[in-house]
């Protein structure tokens, strides 16, 4: 009776390690190889461990680190926005309409954001009540939104920003190296973990992603939740926008363009997996954090841009493929383990 107690506990707690082991393994990796990047650039370039060098990387990358956070809670739920970037766009052209106009900026920035939840509200929308697929959507929402911030500016681009707001821009933490706008991204990495890892909210999401029929006759609220996750992707891809205007101190239609190929790869590259039901905030902000260092030490060894492309689309099919090709040989190593088991208890019936 124990042994079958025994037997019993040790067969429910086996899925749960393996989905433990695989999780730590795939970030423990992403730690390996930033580890390995770190000590690279820094035998490859001596000023790739300055604190200058470090405020610059970090900037660099802040508004696709920004967009990347809502972005893996909704590939977790087994769907995709591809039009963060272009959101980012119509957000920095709005923003540079609105004050040209002369509009008190903290009314553009608010404005700026609410554009924001109406682009991620008109995706959720489009998705939720007409049951279309979020690639095709978003898709189509990438061309519209980018379309919109060239009718706001065209060609054009507005530069006198106050310096208050620039200086927020580029701009560092006070007694640290951290650019002022990646203090935000830190903020809200804290509250997306929470959300995802320690909430009901974030267990709805990995339910929805793993069986969305289960998840919703066990009572998950789906279309609202996919609303939220929409909406809110679309009030954080403005405020990416919003943070590379002041940044740069430019407002351009064209901003941010192809941003969304590096959060996409990001996202994948960090373990949330195209099919949905996997992935974890730390895994993503680590890949991040690998993708960041890797570029820049590419642009310091005067890498061309064209070269940082061919390594993100690289970077994107890997983050694919490996996931993959990784779970395919564990489940034909676990198939063969049992076939090998089935035999021997058949060899050993045979016996008695």
């Amino acid at each position: 009776m124990s042994q079958s107690k025994t037997t019993a506990a040790t067969t429910e707690t086996q899925p749960s390690t393996r989905r433990l082991a695989r999780k730590v393994g795939w970030e423990a990796m992403l730690a390996v190889l930033l580890v390995v990047a770190i000590v690279g650039g820094s035998f490859l370039n001596q000023d790739f461990l300055s604190a200058a060098n470090w405020t610059n990387l970090l900037a660099n990358f802040v508004e696709i680190a920004l967009m990347a956070l809502p972005l893996s809670l909704i590939v977790i739920t087994n769907e995709i926005d591809l039009s963060v970037a272009s959101t980012l766009g119509l957000s920095s052209s709005l923003l540079g309409l609105l004050w040209d106009a002369k509009v008190p900026m903290v009314f553009a920035l608010i404005i700026c954001l609410l554009a924001g939840a109406l682009c991620g509200a008109l995706n959720g929308f489009l998705i939720v009540r007409f049951r279309l697929p979020s690639l095709a959507v978003t898709i189509g929402t990438l061309a519209l939104f980018r379309g919109f911030a060239y009718i706001l500016l065209g060609d054009r681009a507005v530069a006198d920003f106050p310096p208050e707001y620039t200086a927020f821009g580029i701009g560092v933490i006070p007694g640290t190296f951290i650019p002022a706008p990646f203090g935000i991204f830190i903020v809200l990495t804290i509250i997306f973990w929470v959300v995802l890892h320690h909430s009901t909210t974030g267990r709805s999401l990995y339910a929805v992603g793993g069986n969305q029929t289960a998840a919703l006759f066990s009572g998950v609220r789906l279309a609202r939740l996919k609303m939220l996750l929409f909406i809110t992707s679309g009030v954080i891809s403005a405020l990416a926008g919003i943070v590379y205007t002041f940044r740069f101190s430019s407002s351009r239609a064209d901003n941010g363009t192809g941003f969304e190929l590096s959060a996409i790869a990001a996202v994948f590259l960090g373990g949330v997996t195209v099919q949905g039901g996997k992935g974890t905030i730390t895994g993503v902000v680590l890949s991040l954090l690998l993708i960041g260092i890797i570029n820049n030490v590419l642009t310091l060894a005067d890498v061309a841009n064209e070269i940082l492309r061919i390594v993100t689309g690289s970077l994107l099919i890997i983050s694919v493929l490996l996931p993959n090709v990784i779970a395919s040989t564990r489940e034909r190593w676990w198939l063969m383990q049992r076939q090998r088991e089935i035999s021997r208890l058949g060899a050993a019936s045979m016996t008695k």
